[in-house]
């Protein structure tokens, strides 16, 4: 009787109820359940992003092939590189107006088309500068193996490429970048980013363009902003209708510059979206964003310079060209290089006062400009060779400003020009002659007239001394 019980033991003390073990059961697959749940909202955010990732890629893609699979090979080939992405670069601007109409009488082949509009923009990342200048689409040029011809029938005869190869040889410099744009986009382009702010000097009424813009500060929408850069007939009045059209269409790409560099990136792309059927660029999504964030403080209102190249009237063989005025091109060409405003003084351009372009940017109130460029330097050497041409027409000018230039310890010699031209152009070539430049520059500052300084590395000028001094009026 006292064994009885001797083999039943006691439940341990750490031993779990059948209540508690079940819920101590159900706390742990509640734990497992809630682990998965977990890793599969990890999965399938992660599945989110790279769906996600895969469709970004995809429409940067999309993008990209409409503005860039138009660029030829040719095309690509006849672009120059920069060594850094903050150097200077050119990018060469058509507008092309491919519109339906002649597109279906004629087919959309690039020899049914002449450009337009023809501008070489330079733009300085790294100093916040862009400068536009405008090509008259009558420009005699030589074409090559086309013989002489206006500038804009380089579309027709070799399209884009021949057309890059044309402005490089007729301006001295190498284009970076191309973009294309199909006039008809425009309107497209301006209504995407809310319209344009512009400030236009005169009424423009021109009825074949449909312009009915008043003078003033105004906000234009698409159709608005195509009509005025479209108008010729509104300057009748005024002269030559191309001069002040191509004024005008500078003054809307500055407009929309400004536009654009004050949306942010995800804007930005979105509007190229939008364009990118009507553009054409060697420029990816990529590089355009990244060029927009480098310009983003860029001045427009300052910090845009623009012009035209100077050119006369002439008819030849019953047909209307403009004749470049070269001495004028090259000093201009050089102030543009060297990060100037295309125009010494801003009412050396025919367009002052009457079309938009970009205002007084880079000028003073006396109209002198206030740029100095990149290549300035404050050396001066009043030794060595000079010879200076006549170009005033005045007999003994450039014999008095030699004996000017001799005085100060020059070693000059007089000639005559064989055209007339405008101001002074001091030819050099090398750092050791712009000292010599410097100095020549000082010395005939007392003839009161604007003069440029022009480092000619092409050879553009034929002359045996350090410099060359062209007088002109």
């Amino acid at each position: 009787m006292l064994h009885r019980n001797r083999g039943r033991q006691e439940p341990a003390t750490n031993a779990l109820s059948r209540d508690n073990g079940l819920s101590h059961y159900q706390g742990k697959r509640e734990r497992r359940k809630k682990s998965h749940i977990i890793w599969t909202v990890v999965i399938v955010i992660l599945a989110v992003i790279a769906v996600g990732a895969i469709a970004f890629a995809a429409f940067y893609f999309d993008i990209d092939h409409r503005l860039t699979s138009r660029i030829s090979p040719d095309l690509a080939a006849e672009l120059s590189n920069t060594s850094e992405p903050s150097d200077p670069f050119y990018m060469l601007l058509l507008g092309v107006d491919k519109d339906e109409a002649r597109a279906e009488d004629w087919g959309d082949d690039n020899s049914n088309f002449r450009t337009d509009t023809i501008i070489l923009a330079r733009v300085d990342p790294k100093n916040l500068k862009v400068t536009l200048v405008s090509i008259t689409r009558d420009t005699l040029v030589d074409l090559g193996e086309y013989g002489q011809d206006k500038i804009n029938a380089a579309y027709s005869y070799g399209g884009p490429a021949l057309t890059v190869k044309t402005v490089e040889n007729y301006a001295g410099v190498d284009i970076n970048h191309y973009a294309e744009v199909d006039f008809e986009t425009l309107t497209k382009i301006v209504d995407t980013i809310g319209g344009i702010d512009v400030n236009v000097p005169v009424d423009v009424e021109d009825p074949y363009s449909n312009a009915d813009i008043k003078a003033g500060e105004q906000t234009l929408n698409g159709e608005q902003a195509l009509a005025l850069c479209r108008s010729r007939h509104a300057y009748d009045a005024y002269g030559a209708g191309d001069f002040y059209r191509a004024a005008n269409q500078r003054m809307v790409i500055a407009a929309i510059v400004k536009k654009v560099l004050a949306s942010n990136p995800l804007t930005i792309t979105s509007t190229i979206e939008n364009l990118a059927d009507g553009v054409t660029t060697d420029m990816d999504v990529g590089q355009i964003i990244s060029l927009a964030m480098q310009m983003k403080d860029l001045d427009v209102d300052n910090d845009v310079y623009s012009g035209m190249n100077p050119t006369i009237g002439e008819d030849i063989n019953g047909v209307s060209y403009q004749i470049t005025d070269q001495q004028a091109w090259r000093a201009m060409m050089h102030r543009v290089d060297s990060g100037e405003t295309p125009y010494e003084r801003a009412d050396d351009d025919p367009t002052y006062g009457v079309a938009g372009s970009t205002g007084n940017a880079g000028y003073d109130e006396n109209g002198i400009s206030t740029t100095n460029g990149d290549a300035s330097s404050s050396d001066e050497d009043y030794s060595g060779a000079v010879e200076v041409l006549n170009a005033t027409g005045i007999p003994g000018a450039a014999t008095d400003a030699a004996n000017q230039l001799n005085d100060a310890g020059f070693n000059a010699t007089a000639d005559t020009a064989q055209d007339i031209s405008k101001g002074i152009t001091i030819v050099y070539h090398g750092a050791d002659n712009r000292a010599k430049a410097n100095a020549a520059s000082k010395v005939l500052s007392s003839l009161g007239k604007s003069i440029t300084c022009f480092d000619d590395s092409n050879g553009v000028y034929a002359y045996t001394s350090d410099i060359l001094v062209i007088l002109g009026t």
